[in-house]
């Protein structure tokens, strides 16, 4: 069974930028530790970044008609405001998992709206590189039907 990783802009700057907010390890770094445990468990990844919204979007339809078993999505700012991600995640059958290595709850007001969380799955935010592997784990261990 394949999962999906998409990563929206800046994503690979992780390591770098603000790591008193997204923590000093690299995109690299977390996707090597969530093919570590999908492996384990007999899951395929397919691991993205990407500064694009368009691109974005393609993936997530490319998933769709690959029959996904899920996609993660951390979207990044495109979070607060692409009505194009919301509408590609509507568009397909697979579950999606929302992801933020912060809390977006906890920091400036633009942050706390999520224009994809209504057709997500479910939302996890807050816990760090953490975050990536407990949607992995949330994959894992079975999706409850919505």
């Amino acid at each position: 069974m394949k999962i999906y990783f998409i990563n929206g802009p800046n994503r690979n700057q992780l390591g770098k930028r603000e790591p008193e907010i997204y923590g000093s390890r690299s995109l690299l770094d977390i996707e090597q530790c969530v093919r570590n445990e999908a492996e384990k468990q007999s899951f395929s990844i397919e691991f993205r970044q990407s500064n694009h919204e368009g691109k974005l979007v393609d993936w997530i339809q490319e998933a769709g008609g690959n029959n996904a078993h899920a996609i993660v999505l951390n979207a990044g700012a495109y979070t607060h405001t692409s009505i194009a991600l919301r509408d590609a995640i509507s568009s397909i059958d697979v579950p999606v998992i929302e992801i933020h290595l912060s809390n977006i709850h906890a920091r400036e007001a633009f942050r706390h709206q999520s224009m994809i969380a209504s057709v997500c799955r479910g939302q996890i935010c807050g816990f760090g590189v953490d975050s990536y592997m407990l949607a992995l784990q949330a994959i894992i261990y079975g999706l409850d039907p919505a």
